[in-house]
């Protein structure tokens, strides 16, 4: 028996679920224009895997501390 290709399409369900949010967050932001890109399928509502994470890097807040070795402070 072969197995099925995993599709990189997700539903509004699976979508809000692998970025951690209430499908109606979701939604509320889709139709602000707020959220991730989506795309229609018929009359579905696909997220693809790889638009969410990019979307999801996009939402990056602040920037990490570089290591103490790394600092200008110490290139004295």
């Amino acid at each position: 028996m072969e197995h099925p290709l995993e599709s990189p399409f997700l539903t509004v369900e699976e979508a809000a679920d692998y970025l951690r949010m209430k499908v109606t967050t979701l939604d509320a932001m889709r139709w602000r224009n707020e959220g991730p890109t989506y795309r229609k399928h018929g009359a579905k509502v696909l997220y693809h895997r790889d638009d969410l994470e990019y979307w999801s890097r996009s939402r990056n807040v602040g920037q990490p501390t570089p290591p103490a070795n790394d600092r200008a402070d110490n290139d004295r």
